[in-house]
């Protein structure tokens, strides 16, 4: 047996007998706490806690939304002004900020051909585009009739996977797919756009280096949640912008508008209802219903804070006193996004479409009607369903019905025949190209921007006194925005921790004990303490708490092991210098069950940060308590994703006296949303890690300022592929000259070393001595 062999064989039976000894042995708790007795995986345990405890949060945010509403059901007038502020919310968290372009759609049509795509005996078909925003078009058909004056305007939405031209009956599809074209056999002008679709083919980032299999949708998703926008806001402002132009061409003879949308053109028309009173009725086929489980539906519809102040009852008490058709359909079939394969790396979050029981539909709809009895002047409200309420979307049912909301007096045309080309379909995949091209566009086009907008966020924050009290006075209203609007904020009170250990190390120079105690209901916190031995009585200790990164344990950063080569022992090391340590576990282990932890938080105005920062404050008010520990002396190092960790947690937990960040330090912002470096997040398997705007507001150097003036450092490996060594120090700089400016610039560094993604533990150290005091 080779000597290094030997070496882990007697690792191995060194941690098998401490195992026996310690559950053969009474267990022994650090003086002052209660025995920790619990078996099994702690870290299982608490994040399956935490699991529990979202879920319920779930369940009983529909009872919470009322805070958020103060509707007026005295009048239109006065109903429209109590919501206004609702509707307002709702733009900024769909995204749909951005200032639209004077609209006037253009027929298209390749030189040379007719403008005229198709014409049957009561109407034509055309191809059209409109300016939506800079760069941004909409496209799509319109099916505009013969006769002189439509009877309504309706904008007909297609599910992801259907094209325009099957609605219109150009292509062959299912029955009853054709909405459109019996919409404008039965006299109305029909716009149908395109909407991005739930294909791969051009989810490619790295500069053309990296092809995923992440859907359309989810890859502009991502890029644009960075950076405060959405795939949603984006296609409800397309739709928006038609409007725009419709209802400024309405003449004395009020016409009607209308939008029906199936599928995720359901959602897009509801959502675009909820936005726009100048759409007089909505349709929504195969989506509405209850939201609760929305994370587990494709990412590209999670929304942050939806849940918070929106369900879909509430979408649709927006729409009131406006007419409202639901039809209970089939929802498309989604199994999740496509599947890796050669030349196609996976990373696509999962995430299922299914069809909600009629009786669900039908008890969301009752409780948007509720929202809004009373309500003078409302229009009618319809829920149909078709056949079973799992048949096809478009039933005569449902289309007379909102032709019926759009004119009484119109009665539903029987199928006809397809219109005859004039000339060639468009492409459908050249045309989709250009509109995810364009949408990809204009979220790196936000990215250059950012910096500027975030200078434009940060304003008010005083650096031109250069003193540190009065920066950190001005910056309290940026500390609250942080928490409350990025990471989120639970409005609950800290349980009593009752602080639960057991002595799991016995080591010549420290003592080692297991921690559990309590910070929310069902959610614990847990982590190793490591004691110096024989501390004089009296004497109080600087605590290094010591972060592991991603997949992580507390046992990571203290004992040999896979691990050492990341964290070099650094808890341990550390204890042997004198220092107590303490080795948090965080929320981000088990793949894809702590991702699906940041899908339950999102749409309640939460992250996973929301639970962590809560566990840390837990434990650092506890380790404030042991009578080995001065207060005042608690620093965070952590490496990866506790880097990550190290820029937000002591940004909000205050108790922290330094922090430093090892191996993420990074322009944090373009790492997430941009499409040309190779290690962004754009087409990666970390579909958690995005934060809804934080392009706006803040940036890592904007999360140090929160940080300052108390000590920051970066520790940063030359080989670490987290980042680049110029983007490091483009950002950094940016930490630097704050301090210098506050005239505290000793209290900053960064350090570089020739290595990996690693704790190098020589200039951090060192700052740790010199900043904690201890020789």
């Amino acid at each position: 047996m080779s000597r290094a062999l030997l070496f882990w064989f007697s690792l191995g039976l060194s941690a098998a007998l401490t195992s026996i000894s310690a559950a053969a042995d009474p267990v022994v708790p650090l003086p002052g706490t209660a025995p920790l007795t619990t078996e099994g995986d702690l870290t299982d345990q608490l994040v399956a806690g935490v699991d529990r405890f979202l879920l319920k949060q779930i369940d009983q945010s529909v009872g919470r939304r009322a805070r958020h509403w103060h509707r007026d059901l005295s009048s239109r007038d006065k109903y429209e002004t109590s919501v206004a502020p609702n509707r307002q919310h709702l733009a900024k968290i769909i995204g749909a900020v951005d200032k639209r372009l004077p609209t006037v759609p253009e027929t298209t049509a390749p030189a040379g051909q007719s403008p005229v795509l198709a014409e049957a005996e009561s109407y034509e078909v055309r191809t059209v585009r409109w300016p939506v925003f800079r760069g941004v078009y909409g496209e799509g058909l319109v099916l505009e009739p013969k006769r002189q004056q439509p009877l309504a305007d309706c904008i007909v939405v297609p599910d992801a996977d259907q094209t325009p031209e099957l609605l219109a009956g150009l292509r062959q599809g299912p029955a009853g797919s054709d909405i459109a074209r019996r919409l404008a056999e039965s006299g109305c002008r029909v716009w149908v756009p395109v909407i991005i679709n739930r294909d791969d083919t051009w989810s490619i980032s790295g500069m053309g280096t990296q092809s995923s299999n992440l859907p359309h949708r989810e890859f502009i998703y991502r890029g644009a949640f960075e950076l405060g926008r959405h795939i949603i806001g984006y296609e409800v402002q397309k739709i928006e912008a038609l409007v725009d132009w419709l209802d400024a061409q309405r003449t004395t003879r009020h016409r009607k508008i209308g939008v029906f949308g199936y599928g995720e053109g359901g959602l897009l028309a509801l959502y675009a209802g909820a936005l726009d009173p100048r759409l007089d009725i909505v349709g929504v086929s195969g989506y509405f219903g209850p939201r609760n489980n929305v994370w587990q539906e494709p990412i590209y519809r999670n929304v942050f804070g939806l849940l918070d102040e929106f369900g879909d009852a509430e979408l649709a008490s927006l729409i009131a006193p406006r007419a409202l058709l639901v039809e209970a359909s089939r929802v498309p079939a989604v199994d999740g996004p496509p599947k890796p394969r050669k030349g196609r790396n996976g990373g696509a979050a999962p995430g299922k479409l299914e069809t909600p029981a009629l009786d669900a539909v039908a008890a969301e709809f009752g409780r948007a009607a509720k929202l809004v009895h009373g309500l003078p002047d409302r229009n009618a409200w319809t829920v149909v369903a078709s056949a079973d309420g799992n048949g096809s979307p478009g039933s005569d049912k449902a289309l007379t019905a909102f032709l019926q909301a759009l004119d009484a007096q119109a009665k539903l045309a029987p199928p006809g025949s397809s219109a005859s080309l004039k000339r060639p379909l468009p492409v459908a995949a050249d045309r989709m190209h250009r509109q995810f091209e364009e949408l990809n566009a204009h979220t790196q086009s936000l990215l250059a921007d950012s910096q500027y907008v975030r200078n434009d966020f940060w304003a008010d924050a005083d650096r031109k006194s250069r003193d540190p009290a009065k920066w950190q006075q001005s910056t309290r209203r940026y500390r609250q925005y942080f928490y409350d609007d990025v990471i989120g904020r639970f409005e609950l009170p800290l349980m009593d921790p009752k602080p639960r250990t057991r002595k799991v190390y016995d080591e010549p120079t420290w003592t080692g004990y297991e921690v559990v105690m309590d910070v929310f209901p069902d959610v614990i916190a847990y982590g190793i303490l490591l004691v110096p031995k024989n501390i004089p009585a009296g004497q109080k200790r600087p605590v290094v708490v010591c972060q592991h990164g991603l997949e992580g344990r507390p046992k990571d950063v203290i004992e040999h092991g896979p691990a050492e080569h990341f964290y070099h022992c650094f808890a341990a090391t550390l204890a042997e210098r004198g220092f107590v340590t303490y080795a948090p576990q965080n929320l981000y282990i088990f793949k894809d069950r702590f991702r699906s932890l940041q899908l339950k938080s999102n749409p309640l105005k939460k992250t996973l940060f929301s639970t962590i920062v809560p566990q840390h404050q837990q434990t650092v008010n506890w380790l404030s308590t042991l009578p080995m520990v001065d207060a005042k002396r608690i620093a965070f190092y952590g490496l990866s994703y506790g880097g990550k960790s190290a820029m937000r947690i002591p940004a909000l937990v205050e108790n922290y006296c330094l922090s430093i960040c090892s191996g993420d330090f990074n322009e944090w912002v373009e790492k997430n949303a941009s499409n040309r470096m190779r290690a962004s997040y754009l087409a990666k398997g970390e579909y958690e890690i995005f934060e809804f705007d934080l392009g706006s507001t803040f940036n890592y150097a904007e999360m140090a300022n929160l940080i300052a003036p108390r000590p920051f450092m970066v520790e940063r490996g030359h080989r670490d592929g987290v980042g680049l060594d110029e983007w490091v120090s483009f950002e950094y700089a940016k930490v630097r000259l704050l301090y210098t400016d506050l005239r505290i610039p000793g209290r900053t560094t960064l350090e570089y070393f020739d290595g990996p993604h690693t704790i190098n533990g020589i200039g951090t150290f060192a700052f740790l001595h010199r900043h904690l005091n201890w020789p």
